[in-house]
């Protein structure tokens, strides 16, 4: 299928209230620049190196979501250019934002991503350490929280369930203790195989790679 039969397909499944992010890492421009022409704003990349060769293709109407790992030492390539950093996983990470975004005037907007099924190859913070970094953000001026983002462990739809509500009920216990400077606006978990049910679960931002670009080549 094209990718405006997908996007078709895909647009008509996600709610009014839900934001797609189109997963555009290891695509060419010419396919991020179809997905665009078909009114597509958000686009998520994984490395930092191939989301800056994509980044002068496009104006400034589109809002690029760092969806991978981020690595401290990449911040400075960043900043200024993104709308949404999926992946704050620690308080190193969160201590480069802040100084190198200060340094700058500007603003990071970011997600707590959470290790939600403890998984070794996966990064993401583990709950036993998620108050240390709650409390790092709060005393933060050029960091802002605006929700949270998990990967879940691949699995059947029942095991996608629990873990998608754990990210809820926690998602919700959050936004109830009114944090300083923490807000709980966005919820991104689901991808192409799992998203229908993040949505019912509560998800607000799902991030669809594979279900609007077709298969991904990583050689």
């Amino acid at each position: 299928m094209s990718i405006a039969e997908n996007l078709e397909k895909v647009r008509a499944s996600i709610p009014d209230g839900v934001k797609l992010v189109a997963v555009s890492k290891t695509k060419p421009v010419e396919d991020i620049k179809e997905a665009y022409d078909l009114g597509i704003r958000d686009f998520g990349e994984n490395k930092v190196q191939e989301f800056l060769t994509k980044y002068d293709n496009f104006g400034s109407d589109v809002r690029w979501h760092i969806i991978g790992h981020l690595q401290a030492n990449k911040v400075k390539y960043i900043v200024g250019k993104v709308f949404l950093i999926h992946s704050l996983d620690s308080v190193k990470l969160l201590k480069e934002l802040e100084k190198r975004y200060s340094k700058e005037n500007l603003f990071a907007d970011a997600l707590i991503e959470i290790n939600i099924g403890r998984e070794e190859s996966k990064s993401g913070i583990l709950l036993e350490n998620l108050d240390e970094l709650l409390g790092e953000c709060q005393r933060c001026s050029n960091v802002r929280v605006k929700g949270l983002m998990t990967v879940i462990p691949i699995g059947d739809e029942e095991s996608n369930k629990k873990y998608f509500s754990q990210m809820k009920s926690l998602f919700e216990k959050l936004k109830g203790m009114k944090l300083k400077n923490v807000e709980m606006k966005y919820l991104s978990m689901g991808m192409t195989g799992d998203y229908k049910t993040a949505i019912l679960e509560g998800a607000n931002i799902v991030r669809i790679g594979q279900g609007i670009f077709g298969k991904r080549n990583y050689n």
